[in-house]
């Protein structure tokens, strides 16, 4: 696969246009229990204040163990200052989820990489790969 920061970022940015994006933590958990099958994809934002934050490595551990019970790929980045800047919100950045296009919608092609990637990784037993990315 080429470069995995790009096609996240690439990815993000579709979602973002086609209002497919959750920002928070909160607000992920919410989508996740109100409607699971809806969620395509997963980012989680790991930087200095998840050192220190029971209440969010909590979250995390939930979230992550949610994605893989549901067979949804997620993936880590340690930069969650440039996720913000992405995605251009004042919401707590440290956790997006990609929800699935509407029927009839074309699916992102750079989503369908990322899941590639996240397959690749899971088979080198890496089940949770960070991406960088890119300024």
């Amino acid at each position: 696969m080429p470069c995995p920061g790009t096609s996240l970022k690439e990815a993000l940015l579709c979602a973002q246009s086609e209002e497919r994006l959750t920002v928070g933590v909160l607000q992920s958990a919410r989508v996740m229990n109100e409607d699971p099958d809806s969620v395509s994809f997963c980012v989680l934002a790991m930087d200095e204040q998840f050192e220190w934050d029971v209440a969010l490595q909590i979250h995390f551990t939930l979230i992550q163990s949610f994605c893989f019970d549901n067979d949804i790929s997620i993936v880590r980045v340690s930069d969650r200052q440039r996720l913000h800047e992405l995605v251009g919100r004042e919401e707590d950045a440290h956790c997006l989820l990609i929800t699935a296009p509407r029927e009839g919608e074309w699916d992102d092609p750079s989503l369908d990489k990322l899941r590639v990637f996240c397959e690749e990784s899971r088979a080198l037993n890496d089940w949770l790969p960070e991406i960088s990315l890119e300024r």
